[in-house]
């Protein structure tokens, strides 16, 4: 019953929205009967919150995931860098860590103006289509390349990079420059550049500024994002992101 309760919430993914019952039976395979003791049971729990005849994920999995020790120790060392990366270029800056071949996003700061992304805290996306994505494959060890590039390349938008061949010299100018460049492969008309953060010799998380690819000026963002990345680096590697006694 436990991977069953686990697939209702697996089945929210990607953007949590709201599902009928229906839905979630047929999301997750499951007899309508099944899925509606376990939403009920989800429900009881706080996992799961219903709002008419729809159900969506519960607060007690925000409050839950907050408290992910290695993520919350990251973000509380990272805030302040990415608090003067985003007053240095007043645009979007992103935080985010590798899950398999995914980003996973896990601090974001954005202004006023806004951008139509599809980044969002706890959200996911494919390494290959993203700056904070690129910069953690070309910095993960070469088995990770390697494994990516061998299967198929998602294709987010008509920019997206899905040569494998192409997507490997993008890596490699990567791993010479650290930093990672994306125009208009994750949404339309936003451009990013990222660079890698380090405990170790291979990157921890990488952080980003997306900005509208209108006022995209790589040189004059790039130092920043440098400067941000090197700074919460050191932090890590000094030990100043430790979680438990245990450095992140």
């Amino acid at each position: 019953m436990l991977d069953k309760a686990a697939s209702v919430l697996e089945c929210f993914r990607p953007d949590g929205g709201a599902f009928r019952l229906t839905e979630i039976a047929a999301r997750t395979g499951l007899a309508k009967t099944t899925a509606f003791r376990l939403c009920a049971d989800l429900v009881r729990l706080g996992l799961l919150e219903r709002d008419g005849d729809c159900y969506r994920l519960g607060g007690k999995l925000f409050e839950l995931g907050s408290l992910v020790p290695r993520r919350l120790g990251l973000r509380e060392a990272a805030l302040p860098f990415l608090q003067d990366l985003f007053e240095a270029t007043h645009e979007t800056v992103h935080l985010g860590v590798r899950e398999g071949h995914d980003v996973v996003y896990i601090e974001r700061i954005h202004g006023h103006r806004t951008l139509s992304l599809p980044s969002r805290i706890g959200g996911r996306l494919p390494l290959t289509c993203t700056g904070v994505g690129k910069a953690l494959l070309a910095f993960s060890g070469p088995e990770l390349a390697d494994e990516v590039l061998a299967g198929p390349l998602v294709r987010l938008t008509p920019y997206s990079v899905t040569d494998p061949a192409r997507l490997r010299t993008v890596v490699e100018q990567i791993q010479v420059s650290g930093l990672a460049y994306e125009e208009q492969e994750a949404a339309l008309d936003v451009s990013c550049i990222a660079s890698p953060v380090f405990d170790g010799p291979t990157a921890v998380a990488a952080l980003s500024v997306a900005v509208p690819r209108g006022r995209f000026h790589p040189a004059q963002l790039a130092p920043a994002v440098r400067t941000a990345a090197l700074g919460l680096s050191r932090v890590l590697r000094s030990g100043g992101g430790t979680v438990g006694g245990t450095s992140l």
